[in-house]
């Protein structure tokens, strides 16, 4: 017998890192877990009950995409903030609705997303162009990840 061990689901991701947004009302900093493993990418913030305000998580690629995402077991509305390679706001889809296997779609290449409390990208004024900073994006470096 053969015994397999499995993360488990509500298991956060290992590094951890500080993401700035920059709006039209100033520079936002989130401390966010960062998935990169398809482990993590694949989990993300699942069976969560709760994020706390100013925290985050960032799913970071190796190459620009199209990406799409669900909310599948996910307890927690969200907004999902796509991001270019360029480190700008590609698309933001605001308070995504818990559970739904809706597909939400980036819209166009992205390198990263950025999933954020649902409200906050209207809370700090975020639109498409807004600049992003993280190490692996935009003029912090390129696909790094």
């Amino acid at each position: 017998m053969v015994a397999v061990l499995l993360p488990l689901a509500s298991a956060q991701a290992e590094e951890r890192g500080t993401v700035v947004l920059t709006t039209g009302t100033g520079e936002h900093a989130y401390t966010v877990e960062i998935a990169v493993s398809p482990a993590e990418k694949a989990r993300g913030l699942m069976f969560r009950r709760s994020l706390p305000q100013d925290s985050g998580m960032i799913f970071l690629y190796d190459r620009p995409r199209v990406m799409s995402m669900w909310m599948r077991n996910t307890y927690i509305p969200l907004d999902m903030v796509f991001i270019t390679e360029q480190g700008t706001v590609l698309r933001i889809e605001e308070n995504t609705e818990p559970f739904s296997t809706d597909v939400i779609y980036s819209g166009g290449d992205a390198i990263a997303v950025l999933e954020l409390n649902a409200g906050e990208a209207a809370r700090i004024g975020l639109k498409p162009g807004d600049r992003v900073a993280f190490p692996g994006i935009g003029e912090a470096g390129s696909g790094a990840w």
